[in-house]
């Protein structure tokens, strides 16, 4: 159910969504976004709609402090998963836990959570989740060096996964990082 894809540009991180809410075989076109500021993070979301709500509305994500990789494993890590746990999404399969997957940009870095609480920074400046991951990802990868602005780059790897997978649908949503004030 849906396409979330990422791109960390000059100092910024920049995402793009569909809008497909599936279930089964029923698709729905959502008003809601899939992607949004939150502070000073970028967040995109897939899983659940509910964790989206969640993450946007209820999550008050800590300031990030000192190593940007310890803070988001633990620190910020931890705020999230009382966040999701207070609001009822959080839960436990053979006592571990787990949540949803999503991209977060901050400090121009954009990390993977993925559904076990591991944080993730790819090693290319770009990353997908969704059903349609891999259509975007081979999207983005193809135009990496191109030249084009992160957005005309986001929306052609959205397309190439709308084009090819049932599970995602326009129109395009997109929401990026502020300019750090140096």
């Amino acid at each position: 159910m849906t396409v979330i894809v990422g791109i960390a540009h000059k100092g910024r991180v920049h995402l793009g969504a569909d809008s497909a809410g599936v279930s089964g075989l029923q698709l729905t076109v959502r008003r809601d976004p899939k992607v949004f500021r939150n502070g000073p993070y970028v967040l995109g979301f897939t899983t659940s709609f509910r964790m989206g709500q969640l993450l946007r509305f209820a999550f008050e994500p800590p300031h990030p402090t000192g190593d940007l990789d310890r803070f988001m494993v633990t620190t910020w890590t931890n705020a999230l998963r009382a966040c999701l746990k207070d609001g009822g999404y959080a839960r436990k399969d053979s006592e571990q836990e787990q949540a949803g997957t999503f991209l977060v940009g901050i400090h121009g870095r954009l990390y993977s959570i993925w559904d076990d609480y591991q944080v993730a920074e790819h090693a290319d400046d770009y990353a997908a989740v969704g059903c349609g991951d891999e259509l975007a990802l081979g999207a983005l990868h193809a135009t990496a060096d191109l030249g084009l602005p992160p957005r005309r780059r986001l929306t052609a790897a959205l397309a190439a996964a709308d084009h090819h997978s049932a599970g995602v649908t326009g129109p395009y949503t997109y929401a990026s990082t502020r300019k750090d004030r140096s």
